[in-house]
């Protein structure tokens, strides 16, 4: 096991630490400006960064109960650095937030985080930006998922699934088919708790109570791919 990932694990079973948000910016090739919300701890220098696109209407705010921009901080943890930004399908825009982490941490590896429906996004990007980023991570997706076929792609693929999501557009069975026909990677959680809407994100469909359990998977599956 590599040093790096050593590091990752101690800090992953250790007491939450020290979260930061700035507002920050990247821009397109053509000058537009790209918002997002950098999310530091500053425990470690960071190695990889993640950007976190929310489900439902793809809108980022610092206060969304969307499963990954509450659990930024958790993402920011160790060597890593999160960047919340609105749901896109439009590559430059990414790219936009990519280059402006590089220039802020040369060296770090990037990787595109979506749930629910911002992974329409993350799957047609997987392709768009193939080799472009260090991976994709694809949680709680749409039942499209199923024919999701990462091989022959130079980027990682993460399928995360929660199995008692009972959201019936993001059935967990078709992240499970992906895995089966095509051996995209997969990580399995199993319980938390439900309240409200189930395709909403304080049910099962958004890992209500283990997400720090959840993102920690996700931490150490990006961080086993150096």
């Amino acid at each position: 096991m590599n040093r790096l990932l050593c590091g990752l694990l101690l800090t992953l079973f250790s007491p939450a630490v020290w979260a930061a948000d700035q507002s920050a910016s990247g821009r397109t090739a053509n000058g537009s400006s790209v918002a997002y919300l950098l999310t530091t701890t500053g425990s470690q220098t960071p190695a990889y960064g993640v950007i976190l696109m929310p489900g439902g209407k793809g809108i980022m705010s610092p206060q969304n109960g969307n499963f990954l921009i509450r659990s930024r901080a958790i993402f920011a943890e160790g060597p890593f650095v999160a960047a919340s930004t609105d749901a896109t399908h439009a590559p430059d825009r990414i790219m936009a937030i990519v280059a402006d982490l590089q220039q802020r941490y040369p060296g770090i590896k990037v990787y595109v985080v979506g749930t629910s429906r911002s992974t329409e996004a993350t799957m047609e990007l997987a392709r768009l930006l193939d080799g472009r980023v260090a991976g994709f991570v694809h949680s709680s997706s749409m039942n499209a998922i199923a024919n999701f076929d990462p091989r022959g792609l130079k980027s990682r693929n993460l399928i995360v699934v929660n199995k008692k999501d009972a959201c019936q557009a993001t059935k967990p069975s078709n992240g499970m088919a992906s895995n089966r026909n095509y051996g995209t990677p997969l990580i399995e959680m199993d319980g938390g708790k439900s309240t409200g809407d189930d395709c909403e994100a304080y049910a099962y469909h958004g890992y209500n109570g283990i997400e720090r359990e959840t993102v920690d998977k996700i931490k150490q599956w990006i961080a086993a791919g150096g």
